[in-house]
């Protein structure tokens, strides 16, 4: 499960500084990181599953509430004082939605990166449009 959600995290960050010479690169990457977050989702219903713990559903009181929470909070340290208090069951819950709520705005960002890059072409194309609009001036002169 460290794994997974280091995987996660790491391969944004990658995906995220390769955007400025491939945004090829940094679409697979965000693809890489949205598949290493959906094993850590698995991770976490398989967990609850085995413990015998109960999985929050659509439209629970506890679902809900977590959702809005997730919303409102990016900030690790609010999430880290959260669970100190929490049972690991709830814990898992919370993980489980905050990974919806992730996989969702990772889907957003591909959907973005890739209309992108369908109007504005991969960086190879955008220097290779630089240097025939350079040439072009150069010609004109």
């Amino acid at each position: 499960m460290v794994q997974s959600a280091r995987s996660g995290k790491q391969n944004i960050v990658e995906g995220c500084a390769a955007s400025a010479t491939s945004s090829e690169t940094e679409i697979k990457l965000i693809n890489v990181a949205k598949a290493s977050f959906k094993e850590l989702l698995e991770d976490y219903k398989d967990y609850l599953r085995r413990s015998g713990f109960w999985q929050w559903e659509d439209g629970s009181v506890e679902k809900e509430a977590m959702r809005k929470l997730g919303a409102k909070n990016s900030d690790t340290s609010f999430y880290r004082k959260l669970i100190a208090t929490r049972p690991a069951e709830t814990i898992a819950n919370m993980a489980i939605v905050l990974l919806y709520q992730e996989d969702y705005l990772l889907h957003r960002q591909l959907q973005s990166l890739e209309r992108a890059f369908k109007k504005n072409g991969g960086f190879r194309e955008k220097m290779a449009r630089v240097r025939r609009e350079e040439q072009g001036k150069q010609r004109r002169q």
